[in-house]
């Protein structure tokens, strides 16, 4: 059933083992996530793009950089911030998009978070042929292309910077970090945030905690990896939830990178990974999409 994991926990898997490859399809097949260590993601560099990005949210400079016309690139305060398909209420959250063709990049950060997202979107074109590599000829035979191909030409990976702010106990009825959910692009990347709270959805209708030690990955397939191979990789529901005692008062850095198609991939049932992509974020800003 899309939009649930067939089992509960993803495997944690050693990047540097030479099973690596399969066991880490194979997760993504079972649950629609992995979990990886061992990996090529300098942990220093995360933790320090966490410590100055915190500042800039805090410091309000962020509001310098407000995100454009074009609803893109830039700076979402938590004002404007999404509300997840289905949802009625804004997830309690504030980030900044940066796009391979941005032309807004906060001055008062290093370029700590630019070498990330080439670092991180090496790894994810990596795990991308991974996934096809270990896709069943019956699979791979139904969809428009390779998946390994999908991301040839494409400008659509978004590295997000992601800040969940302290709970104050004024937030509306109903409001969570993150919502259920599930993305829209093919993979994402996920560094362990520096506090706890993101959960999937599992096919006995419980929420299971995602194995978030420090210095690990979690990775999870995105709904056009989903529609393409029509269920094989899930898009698992998730969420982040809010966290209680001393932790609600303590903020939430997070760092996604979003593996896209291009433009022109034919997706499924015809649909290209534009219009499903303009559909999505038509749903984002809690709009009717048609």
């Amino acid at each position: 059933m899309r939009g649930y994991a067939h089992h509960v926990i993803p495997t944690v898997v050693d990047y540097a083992d030479p099973d690596a490859p399969r066991a880490f399809t194979e997760s993504l097949r079972n649950t629609g996530f992995a979990v990886l260590v061992n990996h090529p993601l300098p942990w220093e560099l995360v933790e320090g793009i966490y410590a100055e990005w915190s500042e800039l949210f805090t410091s309000g400079a962020a509001m310098d950089y407000l995100v454009g016309a074009d609803g893109q690139e830039g700076y979402f305060p938590p004002d404007t911030s999404e509300t997840a398909k289905g949802n009625d209420v804004r997830d309690l959250k504030e980030f900044f998009h940066v796009y391979p063709w941005s032309t807004i990049y906060p001055s008062e950060v290093s370029d700590a978070a630019l070498r990330y997202r080439d670092i991180a979107c090496e790894l994810a074109s990596t795990l991308l042929g991974w996934v096809d590599d270990n896709t069943p000829p019956e699979v791979a035979a139904r969809l428009s292309q390779s998946i390994r191909s999908m991301i040839e030409g494409n400008t659509r990976t978004l590295l997000r910077v992601l800040r969940y702010p302290p709970l104050t106990g004024d937030a509306p009825e109903g409001a969570i970090r993150a919502a259920a959910h599930e993305d829209i692009n093919l993979l994402t990347v996920l560094p362990a945030s520096d506090e706890s709270g993101l959960e999937l959805l599992g096919t006995d209708g419980e929420w299971y905690a995602v194995p978030c030690d420090p210095g690990s990955i979690a990775v999870n397939c995105g709904e056009m990896l989903d529609l393409a191979t029509d269920g094989y990789y899930p898009a698992t529901t998730h969420r982040v939830v809010n966290p209680t005692g001393d932790a609600a008062r303590r903020a939430r850095m997070s760092l996604p990178l979003f593996l896209g198609a291009a433009d022109d991939v034919v997706i499924a049932d015809g649909r290209t990974a534009s219009e499903l992509l303009a559909k999505r974020l038509v749903e984002l800003r809690g709009e009717r999409a048609n």
